[in-house]
């Protein structure tokens, strides 16, 4: 499994336990009045776990084909703090807080970089809890090489 990103094109990166992945506001992202439309960031934090894991080695695809089992939204909770707008650069921030043997907790924030080189302005704060299923969507053991990259991404190491 790897933990960088070389050559991984949309895919953001990894600042220690932190993955960051930026993106852009556009106009199908939001409302009448310029600002996202409060379902989108839940789009927007799937990507960015997506893209996580993609860079933890761990594609959604290949778990599905060669283990039988993918990733299931249990739990998520938002925290909707200021509104993104229409052009705005955003990011979410990942961080994994919990792995189990079938189970996953992640902390994800969408924020907007800091004007001047300040520090991120935080937009929405969510918690989320993953499930491993099965085709018969059972509850099943993560992989050993995905559960092992996590720990690992968790520990910091």
């Amino acid at each position: 499994m790897r933990a960088t990103a070389a050559g991984d094109a949309g895919s953001g990166a990894f600042d220690g336990q932190t993955h960051i992945f930026p993106l852009r506001v556009y106009y199908e992202d939001t409302d009448a009045a310029g600002i996202v439309y409060y379902a989108n960031y839940l789009k927007f934090a799937e990507r960015a776990r997506t893209e996580m894991m993609r860079l933890l080695g761990a594609e959604h695809q290949t778990m599905l084909v060669q283990d039988g089992v993918g990733f299931a939204v249990r739990a998520c909770s938002a925290d909707y703090l200021l509104p993104a707008r229409l052009d705005d650069a955003i990011a979410v921030h990942t961080r994994v807080t919990a792995v189990g043997g079938a189970s996953l907790a992640i902390a994800q924030t969408v924020v907007r970089p800091g004007r001047n080189g300040g520090a991120a302005v935080p937009l929405v704060a969510l918690t989320v809890r993953l499930a491993c299923i099965d085709g018969r969507q059972r509850a099943a053991r993560m992989p050993e090489a995905v559960r092992m990259a996590l720990r690992r991404l968790f520990a910091g190491e």
